[in-house]
């Protein structure tokens, strides 16, 4: 289970409870996120798409069902794309789509306080949803795993038509709206849970 930007692997924790009467879950916290390290300088969709695969790798995880929200989604669709062996089912919840954006997203402003994460992680990777690699919106035909994305309908700031476009590429993708805005898994942990267990999980 891979989170989105800002949050870490708590974020999973009702779905996680249920999913483990009959998984092994793990839900890790990316680089910057949570207790993993700060990188400054090392952030982007790419490395997150990196990590995770390393994660993969590292705990002999090769063909596991991948559940991901957000900039999460969109590392793991990169990784299933570009190392199709290393997932064997996919679940996207809300993920971005790479076209460059017009016009481009302005400057965040840090908000004041502490935050549970790293917050250059934020220009780094809204400079790459501004220009994306042009690369990030190809070759979706490689991704050979099953592959569910869950959209969260006209409340969420994720353009809704760039969702169907990248369901129309993966082959045999399925494309389910649920009206919850961008945070389904959990305003909606119920509607979530069974569409991801009809799904096969």
């Amino acid at each position: 289970m891979v989170h989105g930007r800002g949050e870490n692997g708590t974020t999973w924790a009702e779905v996680a409870a249920d999913l483990a009467a009959d998984h092994r879950v793990y839900a890790l916290d990316l680089r910057g996120h949570g207790l993993s390290d700060r990188r400054p300088g090392g952030y982007g969709f790419d490395a997150f798409r990196d990590e995770l695969g390393g994660f993969l790798k590292a705990l002999g995880l090769t063909g596991a069902t991948v559940v991901a929200h957000s900039m999460g989604a969109a590392a793991a669709y990169l990784l299933a794309r570009d190392e199709p062996g290393l997932v064997g089912r996919l679940v996207l919840e809300e993920p971005p789509v790479f076209f460059p954006l017009a016009p481009p997203r302005p400057a965040a402003e840090r908000p004041e306080g502490p935050l549970g994460f790293d917050w250059e992680i934020v220009p780094a990777t809204d400079a790459q949803l501004n220009a994306p690699d042009p690369d990030w919106c190809d070759r979706f035909a490689s991704i050979t795993a099953p592959t569910l994305v869950l959209a969260g309908g006209p409340t969420s700031h994720v353009p809704q038509d760039r969702l169907s476009w990248l369901v129309d590429r993966i082959p045999g993708a399925r494309l389910v709206t649920l009206d919850a805005g961008h945070l389904v898994h959990t305003d909606r942990p119920t509607e979530f849970l069974s569409l991801i267990r009809e799904f096969g999980l």
